[in-house]
Parts: C-alpha cells; structure tokens; sequence
C-alpha cells in the first residue's frame, strides 16, 4: 500500500467539523427529548389506556421498531411532499429519528410504568394527588431510577444514528465529513478524524449522563 497519510489538508477544515459537530448534538438532543415524550404518552397509553389506545399505540411501536430508520426519514423528506408537506433536510431528519426513538423508548418506559409498586399509588391516592400529580410526584422519579440505563443508551444511540441525517445533506458530521472527503480527495484522513470525534462526544455524553444520574437519581449509569 502506497498511500500516504495526509491529515494536514483535512485539519484546516477543523472549524467546519466542531460546527458540524455541535449540529450533530442537537439532533440528538432533540431527537431524544421528543422521543421521551412520545415514549411516556405511548407507555402510558399502552398500560392504561383502552382497547383502541392500546391498539393505535401497537400499531406505532410495530411500525416504527420494525422498519430502518433511514426508510423512515426517506418517506418524510421525500414522499410527503406530494401531499403538500414539505420538510427541510433537517426538519424531516429529527423527526424521523424522534418518531423511531419513540417507538423504542414506549416499550422502555412501559417497563419503568408497570414496575411502579401498587402501595405507592395507592398512597397518592390516600394523600388526595391527582392522576397528574400522582403521575409527576410517584411514576415519573421511580420510572426514571428504574430505567435510566436504557435511556441514557437510547441517548448514545441517537448520537450515532443522527449520521443518517447526513445522507440528506444536513451538515452534521458525517455530512459534514462526505462534503471535505469530495472536495480534498482525502477520504480516509477525514473519516478516521470524524470517527475520533464520534468517540470523544460519545465519551463526554456518557460521563455526563452518569453524573446526572448520580446526582439526580442515585443511579450509576455505564459509561463504557
């Protein structure tokens, strides 16, 4: 092999990558955080709801945990627009992502849902919460202890997975990467650094999602 290693070229585009970097984040981010609503609405409808609920919110975990993600983004950006809907790269990326995370997290969260201990609802209701209160103050903490694990890996996931987002052009790292490989021709140097800088912010998520842990739950999420 005659190849030479040429990092030079790609580390004038460091700023770009930070950025693209930064944008990958906040996909994630808010991939998660929609997810999590999604996921609490469908848990709780799944384990409380009746017989139609349960259905719709099968129907939606089936779907969704049963087809790639990339499928999913593809429809959205590409086959909604027939119907008037138009989505932005990045739009339709954080949504499909948020819908798929979802899925995934209904099903985690029905399993901190019906982990909740009958004598702890039946003490909201003997001191007079409301199912909102009683939702706020008794399931949401023990469903949080009990399940931070999995949630704080959905997050790593979501990290990862928001390279598909790249493959509609939206310039997060991988994006970002494909864009610097074409115009230096120094697709290995770019990857290799691109793959650094997915360990690193996979690294500084984990550590602090297990101080959060600690700190807010007394639990001791993995970290590696």
């Amino acid at each position: 092999m005659n190849y030479t290693f040429q990092f030079g070229e790609v580390l004038k585009h460091s700023p770009e990558l930070m950025r693209a970097s930064l944008t990958t984040l906040e996909i994630a981010f808010a991939a998660f955080w929609g997810g999590c609503l999604l996921g609490i609405a469908g848990a709780m409808g799944k384990v409380y709801g009746n017989k139609a609920v349960v259905l719709v919110v099968r129907i939606y975990v089936g779907f969704f945990t049963n087809t790639p993600s990339l499928i999913q983004i593809f429809v959205l950006f590409y086959a909604l627009p027939d119907y008037g809907i138009m989505m932005s790269p990045l739009t339709a990326s954080i949504i499909g992502l948020t819908l798929n995370a979802g899925a995934y997290l209904t099903e985690i969260m029905r399993a901190g849902v019906i982990s909740v201990r009958r004598n702890e609802m039946e003490a909201a209701e003997a001191l007079g919460m409301s199912g909102l209160q009683s939702f706020w103050y008794v399931i949401l903490p023990h469903i949080a202890r009990t399940i931070y694990a999995p949630l704080s890996n959905m997050f790593i996931w979501l990290v990862l997975g928001s390279s598909i987002a790249g493959l509609f052009g939206v310039s997060e790292l991988t994006g970002t990467a494909i864009d610097i490989g074409a115009s230096t021709f120094r697709t290995i140097e770019v990857f290799l650094i691109a793959g650094g800088i997915y360990v690193m912010l996979t690294v500084v998520a984990s550590v602090t999602l297990y101080l959060v842990g600690l700190w807010c739950f007394r639990v001791r999420a993995r970290i590696f």
